[in-house]
């Protein structure tokens, strides 16, 4: 502690140094608590904001990277298109650490595309999608992912079955998929860690209410139908590589997953009996959960050791966006050599 009262992380920086500018978005919008568990998170892991990049697409949720590290890199790009840009930032420069903020809009609707091709490829980067089933940001239509049959005061009633997030991202064969919900801060920080961590792909779907548009209580991307039919699948820990486990209890109540920089995903049963390695029981438990018309939250899959983007290409030590000229330019005898071959 500083002598005004400032937590320091063991890097030297307080809290403070990881805000952005203040948010414009709703007084209460779900938003808002995930930028606040983001900065939480890397407060806690002691990641250095110079070392993080942070995208966005188009929507009040591509906002959001405004609000948290000013002096993170970052980049506000085209709707859809964030996957793109994280490909091409993080691949030039593997060092960094990828935090994309995107929407139901930007992902589920123009950005499905690219989704479904950044969570194959399993592009090592955190992908938070905040969810509130409306496009906000123009005045409230409904989105790809709002709930058939639901009726707003301006759009009358919507006749058309839901994109679920989180089953498209399993389908897609993303390597960590989580749900979490906005209201729930432990549990949205312990997967915002967690994601940090993954080796991967980390695809963290976020229902988040919009207060203006989309917070009827019989809405599914409300505040009330959140807290009221939210089923956590288990209590979700993060531990650093530095701290021992240690946790008592009973055989079977436990899930242990450890990630490839000695990190540990600690899952205590809660609801089900679940194992969240399985994919096929993944997509399984999802239908049952929907048709039970339960929200399901917490860590639904992971695979910590699929292959990322990464490791199908033979990229050198020093990052592409950081290697000499010399480096860079092929010498004049290769170049003559392929000159040679061509004509």
């Amino acid at each position: 502690m500083t002598g005004k009262g400032k937590k320091i992380n063991d890097i030297g920086l307080s809290r403070e140094d990881y805000k952005g500018k203040p948010s414009t978005l709703c007084l209460g919008c779900g938003h808002n608590a995930i930028v606040g568990q983001i900065i939480s998170a890397c407060h806690e892991l002691n990641i250095l904001p110079e070392s993080l990049i942070k995208v966005s697409g188009i929507g009040c949720s591509s906002k959001a990277p405004t609000y948290f590290m000013d002096r993170s890199f970052g980049f506000n790009g085209l709707h859809g298109r964030m996957p793109s840009l994280a490909t091409g930032a993080l691949f030039a420069d593997t060092s960094l650490i990828g935090i994309g903020v995107s929407g139901d809009g930007d992902t589920a609707s123009i950005g499905m595309g690219q989704f479904k091709h950044v969570t194959r490829r399993n592009l090592p980067m955190l992908y938070i999608v905040a969810n509130n089933g409306v496009y906000g940001l123009t005045k409230g239509q409904f989105s790809a992912t709002a709930e058939q049959g639901l009726a707003l005061k301006k759009q009358g009633q919507n006749r058309y079955v839901p994109v679920d997030i989180v089953w498209e991202a399993i389908a897609g064969r993303a390597s960590f998929v989580a749900r979490s919900f906005s209201g729930d801060p432990q549990q949205l920080k312990a997967l915002i860690m967690a994601g940090l961590h993954h080796k991967g792909i980390a695809v963290i779907d976020v229902i988040s209410p919009c207060v203006t548009f989309n917070n009827h209580d019989d809405s599914y991307h409300s505040y009330a139908w959140g807290k009221s039919h939210e089923v956590a699948l288990h209590e979700l820990s993060f531990v650093p590589p530095v701290q021992a486990i240690k946790v008592q209890y009973a055989e079977g109540e436990t899930i242990n997953v450890p990630l490839y920089d000695g990190t540990h995903i600690l899952l205590k049963k809660l609801a089900h009996d679940y194992e969240p390695t399985n994919r096929a029981g993944a997509l399984e438990m999802l239908e049952e959960a929907n048709n039970r018309n339960e929200l399901i939250t917490g860590l639904i899959y992971i695979n910590p050791k699929q292959s990322t983007l990464f490791d199908l290409y033979d990229l050198p030590d020093i990052a592409l966006n950081r290697l000499p000229a010399e480096k860079l330019r092929p010498s004049p005898e290769s170049l003559a050599e392929i000159n040679q071959i061509m004509y």
